[in-house]
């Protein structure tokens, strides 16, 4: 039986007065939890005459363009007692209304949302979850003045509540009703979480923090999860404030359980966060599933974002254009100094020790040593690009770009270690200068706001007391090998050379779900020789005979049904023959294999050099 569709907003009556005398004011409700719909009302107390909205095409975080006006649908225009205003679009996210100026003009339209993830929109008959960005229009002459949010709860769903971080101004015990902001940037930078999901509340160096979960399945330990993320807050303000407060009076966790998926999106005093269910930690399990470690390294890389990003931010970044990209070539500093923290501070908050410290760093060195881009891109240019190139990665992305997360995270160690190596060799006090240092002077110097690369390097030369231009020329701005091993030795860490893993030997990344499929070739590497490509299906293999046998010997085929089967098969071969499918035609070939290759291992050497550098420094 057909569902009954939404009914189109009745002309003949004019929506409900808004709850708000803010200048702005957006009216969010669940209008159809079926065919995930939103309706938005949006009031505007005293538009000009030819008045200007625009939904923004990206949301600051995620550095995309993701051109949110496609799920915006019957917008229509109303002021006074006049039923209909015509809407004029001026482009694919920006329209235009003919009003009387000073008059209440009132716009409403509908949001399709279904997107599951951290940067958009969702609405089913278990959850909503949106983000400013996605929602609600920016009223042009206006994004500085008051804004309010006006959240209805479905009727269908009386159990529902609701959170955000936005300044509550009239709401009920589940959390609807009327929420202010300072203006459309704090508006939006506050994401909405609906539904019947868990709740929790700790103190942080004073200040109330919240953490809702929806999707948490029954076995969930919540104590844990709230115990060991008052650990990383405290840990985190300590870090920038010492015994200060921090800049925020209260701070909000959004965490969506589901089967599949990982990631979450910075906010000034919220996050919104997506994680496994399976690496949830449970009630009774003293080891907590391994997942867990991951989940906890993001909710420490998100709350460090709250200073890191969220504040102290590229120069690029005072004012947000929502309208286009916004460039700067400042994120290895950003993600990568963050993505080297958020592990750090799990050590100093007792979250890890030591060994599970060096397995988080030997994961993330050896991530970006199979990554032939290292050697194409600079971090600076990958930040750059991240557009075009990180947001929209393809078979050809590891030999095209290199992660600003992954080696911005090496980079910012590489200058920590240096520092404290070289104030030790100074004997400048027992703990010496360090990259804390210099990011505490950093956000003195820059008074919580926008940074160049100069303060960077301001600061660097202040603390380590020299010049680190060929640093960052190397370092930032080149694309060769970090001085890693050696800076590793001298702070108690050994490293040792593994035999790598096949594929790496080969130079390819597969997945093994039905046969082998080919799904990246990597730069320099012994399939790339022998002509493999993206998308083939590798369906077996003939070992090539040698010598004597080479003239005895009629060719053999082994089918494949995992890439490990090409050791079994091939045995002592030096040369195989593989059988490849590409867009149903059969291939031969030639592949050498490959010589041996080493990943690398740290272990701990020296537990007491370990541990200065990972203790806090004062």
């Amino acid at each position: 039986m057909p569902r009954t569709p939404l009914p189109k907003a009745s002309t003949a009556s004019a929506p409900p007065a808004p709850a708000s005398t803010a200048p702005v004011h957006h009216r969010v409700e669940p209008a159809d939890l079926h065919a995930h719909l939103f309706r938005v009302t949006l009031t505007i107390r005293e538009p000009a005459a030819s008045q200007r909205v625009a939904l923004p095409v990206w949301i600051p975080g995620s550095y995309l363009v993701r051109e949110f006006s496609r799920h915006l649908q019957h917008l229509e225009a109303r002021q006074g007692t006049r039923t209909s205003l015509a809407v004029n679009q001026l482009d694919k996210c920006s329209w235009q209304v003919e009003c009387t100026p000073g008059k209440p003009l009132v716009l409403r339209y509908e949001v399709y949302a279904n997107d599951n993830s951290v940067r958009a929109a969702w609405l089913d008959a278990q959850r909503g979850f949106f983000n400013g960005t996605s929602l609600c229009l920016k009223v042009e002459g206006q994004l500085d003045v008051a804004h309010s949010l006006e959240l209805v709860a479905p009727k269908v769903t009386p159990a529902w509540s609701a959170a955000t971080a936005l300044t509550p101004a009239r709401v009920d015990r589940q959390g609807f009703g009327l929420y202010t902001a300072a203006n459309y940037t704090e508006l939006v930078d506050c994401p909405v979480e609906m539904g019947t999901f868990w709740s929790g509340t700790f103190t942080a160096r004073g200040v109330p923090h919240r953490f809702v979960v929806a999707g948490a399945p029954p076995s969930m330990d919540g104590a844990r999860l709230l115990a060991d993320t008052q650990k990383i807050c405290e840990t985190e303000i300590r870090f920038w404030h010492g015994n200060r407060k921090p800049p925020f009076g209260r701070y909000l966790f959004m965490l969506n359980a589901v089967d599949d998926g990982y990631g979450g999106l910075e906010h000034s005093n919220s996050t919104a966060l997506i994680c496994n269910r399976k690496d949830l930690p449970r009630v009774g399990e003293a080891r907590p599933p391994e997942g867990y470690t991951t989940l906890r390294g993001l909710i420490s890389h998100e709350y460090f974002h709250t200073w890191n990003v969220k504040r102290l931010r590229p120069a690029e970044f005072a004012q947000y254009q929502y309208d286009c990209e916004n460039y700067t070539r400042l994120l290895w500093f950003f993600e990568g100094f963050t993505s080297y923290y958020d592990d750090l501070l799990l050590r100093r908050a007792g979250l890890i020790d030591n060994a599970g410290y060096l397995k988080l760093i030997n994961k993330t060195i050896n991530q970006v040593m199979q990554t032939p881009g290292r050697l194409v891109q600079s971090v600076a240019e990958a930040s750059f690009d991240a557009w075009v190139k990180y947001y929209r990665q393809d078979e050809n992305t590891p030999n095209a770009t290199v992660s600003y997360y992954t080696k911005g995270a090496l980079i910012a160690m590489c200058f920590d270690l240096t520092l404290r190596a070289e104030a030790t060799q100074r004997k400048d006090s027992p703990t010496g200068a360090t990259l804390d240092d210099v990011m505490r002077a950093l956000w003195q110097r820059c008074k919580a706001g926008p940074m160049h690369e100069s303060d960077f390097a301001a600061a660097l030369e202040d603390a380590g007391g020299r010049p680190f231009s060929n640093e960052l020329a190397q370092w930032v701005h080149g694309r060769g090998e970090l001085p890693l091993q050696g800076l590793l030795e001298q702070h108690g860490v050994a490293v040792h050379q593994d035999p790598a893993q096949l594929a790496h030997r080969l130079g390819v990344r597969v997945s093994e779900a039905q046969g082998v499929h080919i799904k990246q070739v990597l730069r320099g590497g012994a399939a790339e020789a022998a002509g493999f490509a993206p998308g083939d299906e590798w369906l077996g293999v003939e070992p090539v005979p040698q010598g004597a046998a080479k003239r005895t010997a009629p060719l053999s085929g082994w089918r494949m049904s995992r890439l490990d089967d090409l050791t079994l098969y091939a045995g002592s071969a030096r040369k195989v023959v593989a059988l490849v499918s590409r867009d149903k035609r059969l291939l031969r070939l030639e592949l050498a294999m490959p010589p041996a290759l080493t990943t690398w291992r740290l272990a701990v050497k020296d537990a007491t050099l370990m541990d200065r550098w990972l203790a806090p420094t004062p």
